[in-house]
């Protein structure tokens, strides 16, 4: 019998755990940005996007149980530069809370930067909803200087740290709960 004990091996099944939860805490690709079109109106630069959602059984199952669902609508308006990261001009988050009523059996959008609600009577109707954003206010042209080359970028995500605390611990390694959608860049012309 040997008395020395391999190291490696003691610690193999500790690394075999942190690969699975690295991998299944990898994002699926629930959510879509599928067009920006940025516009300007005088001198405030507004945006229109489209995006689709694709909910994770889980996720279905949690906000037909009552837990309301927060997305993030992330927009950052960027300046390329060679040597160093692009500088950050502006950045704007909208968040949205998505809820189901089952007295009413009713979906509810609720735009938390503003606080208007729209009411829906099916999932569908709710994420389609979510998914047409028109003439959000992004920047102000004077935040811009004429002649530099600037773009922009959006993406969507579920807010895990919105969820109730015993579900967050879960979300946080399972994939089931990673739902987002890759970043989407588009042109601006100041």
């Amino acid at each position: 019998m040997s008395l020395f004990v391999d190291p490696l091996r003691t610690r193999l099944p500790g690394w075999l755990l942190l690969g699975w939860l690295a991998l299944a805490a990898t994002p699926a690709p629930a959510f879509e940005v599928e067009s920006v079109e940025p516009h300007w109106d005088r001198d405030v630069l507004l945006l229109d996007a489209r995006m689709s959602f694709t909910l994770s059984e889980e996720a279905r199952t949690a906000l037909q149980s009552g837990v309301p669902l927060v997305l993030m609508l992330q927009i950052e308006v960027l300046e390329p530069r060679n040597y160093v990261w692009d500088r950050v001009v502006a950045r704007l988050r909208q968040r949205y809370r998505l809820s189901y009523h089952a007295l009413s059996e009713r979906y509810v959008v609720q735009r938390l930067n503003t606080g208007v609600r729209a009411s829906f009577s099916s999932l569908e109707g709710a994420l389609y909803s979510l998914g047409q954003v028109q003439a959000l206010p992004v920047l102000d042209r004077s935040l811009l200087e004429p002649g530099q080359d600037y773009y922009g970028q959006l993406r969507v995500a579920l807010d895990v740290e919105a969820l109730p605390t015993p579900l967050r611990v879960w979300a946080y390694v399972t994939s089931d709960w990673q739902l987002g959608s890759d970043w989407y860049p588009w042109p601006i012309q100041p």
